[in-house]
């Protein structure tokens, strides 16, 4: 996709330049706290694990089979007697000279023994084994440290914490982690229109599906949710919202009212306790967002329609979100499709149309986008798995190459 940095279209920034001052205004969280270790999947992790053991803490066997001395087993057929048996979670005793240990994996080697030969090339005998090859010695041994050496940074700092890093840390002895406080994230929907889920529906009400999305993307992104619930088309009711978000917050999240309509008050209302720094951005869906503070707290405000949430809100909430929890890997990445649609009437704005991409035989990406293009049909962002990004005046034929993303890079 081409950057632009400049606004386009009556003053419209560019996607590019959205994303770029969002994530600039993005003030890292740096408070931290422990927790268990169990706890702290999908978490950041503020201070790095560094381990105070070797890993494996002693050499051990990779085998089943017998540990022998190399100098004892220089030719095939030579017979040993057994001095012990070395199971694992066991402290064998040394090595005893012209003898073999019977071993299992993961069991630690006898002092003495420098070679494990697999039980496949030895014929056991009554307290004796026939070792049938020669032996060179370091055969099937895995050394001390060679996964992990005492004093080494295992996982760093600012990694988002997923099941290997919990593994791993575990495997050092590690119990407890110091992770990045969440995220609180006010929110709130506008509109005397909306009901919320459960409650009777009244003639000219709709069910409040926004802050079931919402809430979710935010929960998804490992942000702690303060619901404010749905607030009336009042410049009052809206700027009071506003406070009460900003004042328990590190961010205010709104659906709906940030046009410019009678009934729209959040760009007022946030103009008059602080400031809006950007709204209007060149895109469809999702031209109004509007991004600024309220008594010094970001606040960005999505457009009312259910996917023009969906969309704004991974192609730009996200990546502000994802930079106030101090991670780096805010970019999706973009991938190529052969397009399975037309595109004949191209747009002065980006779009990013709901599309579903599939693989053919040969592991080509085939996409569709959905028949329509209104962002009132939440139904067509659980049919997609992936934005089409159609650039501005772009027209799309059969068979020609498209870029997407899919929702796998947007939702993490």
């Amino acid at each position: 996709m081409e950057v632009s940095c400049t606004p386009t279209l009556d003053g419209m920034l560019s996607y590019e330049a959205a994303v770029e001052q969002l994530v600039t205004a993005a003030v890292p969280i740096e408070d931290e706290l422990p927790v268990d270790l169990h706890a702290a999947l999908g978490r950041l992790l503020a201070q790095p694990v560094v381990s105070a053991i070797d890993v494996p803490g002693w050499d051990y066997s990779a085998m089943d089979g017998y540990a022998v001395r190399a100098q004892d087993c220089e030719f095939a057929g030579v017979e040993l007697p057994i001095s012990q048996r070395v199971p694992a979670g066991v402290s064998p005793s040394p090595l005893a000279p012209g003898t073999a240990a019977r071993i299992f994996t993961g069991a630690p080697i006898p002092a003495g023994a420098d070679s494990v030969v697999i039980q496949e090339a030895c014929e056991a005998r009554e307290a004796a084994v026939g070792i049938n090859t020669a032996v060179q010695a370091g055969s099937n041994i895995r050394r001390r440290g060679e996964d992990i050496r005492a004093g080494a940074e295992v996982v760093a700092a600012g990694t988002r914490l997923l099941p290997q890093h919990l593994g791993l840390a575990a495997s050092v002895g590690i119990a407890e982690l110091s992770v990045r406080r969440r995220p609180r994230v006010a929110l709130f929907a506008s509109g005397d229109e909306l009901v919320m889920p459960g409650d009777s529906l009244a003639p000219g009400k709709i069910y409040n599906s926004n802050m079931s999305t919402a809430s979710a993307l935010l929960r998804l992104l490992g942000c702690e949710v303060i619901d404010l619930g749905i607030v009336e088309d009042t410049l009052e009711a809206t700027k009071a919202a506003l406070r009460d978000g900003a004042r328990q917050a590190d961010l205010v999240l709104a659906s709906g009212g940030v046009s410019v309509g009678e009934e729209d008050h959040v760009k007022p209302a946030v103009e008059a306790l602080g400031s809006l720094d950007m709204w209007r951005i060149a895109i469809r869906p999702g031209k109004p967002l509007a991004f600024g503070h309220v008594e010094g707290t970001p606040f960005i405000g999505t457009p009312g329609n259910p996917v023009s949430l969906f969309v704004t809100f991974v192609l730009l909430a996200r990546p502000f979100i994802l930079r106030l929890q101090g991670r780096a890997d805010w970019r999706p990445q973009p991938r190529h499709a052969i397009a399975e649609f037309d595109w004949p009437r191209p747009d002065k704005r980006r779009e990013f149309q709901r599309a579903r991409v599939e693989f053919d035989d040969q592991g080509l990406a085939h996409l569709q986008v959905h028949q329509s293009r209104s962002s009132g049909v939440l139904s067509s962002v659980t049919w997609a798995n992936a934005l089409a990004v159609i650039a501005e005046g772009r027209v799309i034929r059969r068979g020609d190459d498209v870029t997407f993303i899919p929702f796998s890079e947007l939702l993490t």
